[in-house]
């Protein structure tokens, strides 16, 4: 079936060492001298953007298929923590928060460092409020009605979460929606290839893959080649659970650090599309969630107690008992104070009192109790009996908890200027028990950079800049929307607004 001459073999080639899970030849594709199957769009990947894009290019009228290559549809979108980006909701105007496109905008490109495409932000941002109500009405999504949070960087609460607070109230919406339209998804189905013609200067015409791929066994299943006349879009995802791709963009991400990640967050189609000859930018900014807990495996749910409570409502201490980093910082900034920390010989930990749980209990019901039970948090009576449980100086935190209360007196609804964070009307003192504290561990979480895109998302190609026909890409994949840092509860709405993009524009596409 298929044909490789000399010349594009040692030309392709490329090493591909990505945690075991690697095609049995890593090399450019020839293009096949027969295809085994034709359709007109080939989606990569069954998250959050490729599931828009299959959505809308099936919408537009074109044949499309959802290829897969673990067992199960959904990526890391359907273990995703569920909370996005909705300025404008009704959420905000029940809470009586203040927000816009152009604060949304300003926060992106402030925490990117000012390394995003400001086009591609306005083009996100624009669409928060109308991405949300696509959700709802259109997907069937459900989000608490009542309930809006802050991720770190965010000037104002502005985040929504959905029902079952996790990633697969959309997901699994979306997948129903793709079966409704017909649009088959293909599991255990590993690319292999992604070609293009006259040896990789032309357009993408299709890709080659093993079907019944039994992950991560190299190699397995049975080759085939599937021509797509309009098109492949690629809605891969990040590496975060590479460890020797990530190591390669950044030596300090080595195989100490855990990841949020599920298995499947490897690097081959990053490498297969750089042996094709796509331009790709900032993949060395690679983000850490500062709010993991060590003594879980994975995204976990201590996360939410750490962030969804002692970031928004409560502090964040080191093991002398003081305040280190914003609570609400952008996530960089918060990850690498706590790995200086660390560096340091200071465990770092989330403080929280009973009051302020109320927050947390209504976006996961129930998540407190199993974290208590699973150990992750612990609960005490007194402060000073929290504060001894980890080491800490009970004095030291008691004389940080004055100074966090006295801020939350004066500033609500306002940022502190001498700390810096943003005060919620909701917060009360920190005076009043029980105590909860949990520790706080940065996870390799996100890839900020990728393949660029132009406003379509379509692939550019590095020799020439301009765009490779019948190539698109959305989500995780791509680079330029958050430049240096991705704010939390962003990525749902990158994915949702740029995959329905390339969907729409792909499935329009001439074949």
């Amino acid at each position: 079936m298929m044909e490789m001459n000399r010349r594009n073999l040692l030309k392709g080639s490329v090493a591909m060492g990505a945690a075991g899970l690697v095609a049995s030849k890593a090399a450019v594709a020839a293009v096949p001298a027969k295809w085994d199957e034709t359709v007109d769009i080939v989606v990569i990947g069954s998250g959050f953007a490729g599931l828009a894009a299959a959505i809308e290019a099936k919408k537009a009228g074109s044949n499309v298929i959802v290829l897969e290559k673990m067992p199960t549809a959904g990526g890391n979108s359907i273990i995703n923590g569920g909370i996005l980006t909705a300025t404008g909701c009704p959420q905000q105007k029940m809470h009586h928060i203040k927000d816009s496109v152009e604060l949304l905008e300003h926060d992106i490109l402030k925490a990117g460092n000012y390394m995003n495409d400001p086009k591609k932000v306005h083009e996100i941002a624009s669409h928060a409020l109308s991405n949300y109500e696509w959700c709802v009405n259109e997907l069937g999504v459900e989000f608490l009605p009542d309930a809006i949070g802050q991720e770190g960087g965010h000037s104002v609460p502005r985040y929504v979460t959905t029902k079952n607070g996790s990633g697969s109230g959309i997901v699994l919406k979306e997948l129903e929606m793709v079966k409704k339209l017909g649009v088959p998804i293909r599991l255990r189905t590993y690319v292999d290839h992604i070609v293009r013609s006259q040896e990789n200067e032309g357009p993408v015409l299709g890709v080659v893959v093993h079907e019944g791929y039994r992950f991560p066994k190299a190699g397995s299943g049975k080759q085939k080649a599937i021509r797509a006349r309009k098109g492949v879009i690629l809605c891969y995802g990040g590496f975060s659970a590479d460890v020797k791709f990530r190591t390669f963009q950044d030596p300090k991400l080595n195989a100490t650090l855990d990841t949020t990640n599920q298995p499947g967050a490897t690097s081959e189609l990053w490498r297969e599309t750089s042996a094709i000859g796509c331009l790709q930018v900032q993949n060395d900014w690679i983000q850490c969630g500062p709010w993991g807990n060590p003594k879980e495996k994975g995204m976990g749910i201590g996360w939410e107690y750490n962030q969804t409570a002692a970031a928004e409502y409560g502090l964040w201490v080191n093991q002398k008992g003081k305040r280190f980093v914003n609570e609400l910082a952008n996530r960089k900034v918060r990850a690498d104070a706590i790995m200086v920390q660390q560096q340091m010989g200071n465990k770092c930990y989330a403080i929280c009192n009973e009051p302020n749980m109320k927050p947390l209990e209504k976006q996961r019901p129930g998540h407190l109790q199993r974290m208590l039970d699973m150990k992750i948090i612990a609960k005490y009576n007194t402060l000073d009996e929290a504060a001894k449980s980890v080491g800490i100086d009970p004095a030291t935190l008691q004389a940080t908890v004055k100074q966090m209360d006295q801020a939350v007196a004066q500033y609500k609804d306002k940022t502190e200027p001498e700390w810096g964070t943003y005060i919620n009307h909701d917060r009360q003192p920190l005076e009043q028990g029980p105590w909860y504290i949990g520790e706080l561990q940065p996870k390799v979480h996100h890839c900020m950079g990728g393949l660029v895109t132009d406003e379509k998302g379509r692939v550019r190609d590095v020799r020439t800049d301009k765009v490779i026909p019948h190539l698109w890409a959305a989500g995780e994949s791509t680079g330029m929307v958050h430049g240096a840092v991705r704010l939390g509860s962003v990525a749902i709405l990158d994915c949702l607004v740029n995959g329905r993009i390339v969907g729409e524009d792909a499935g329009k596409s001439a074949a």
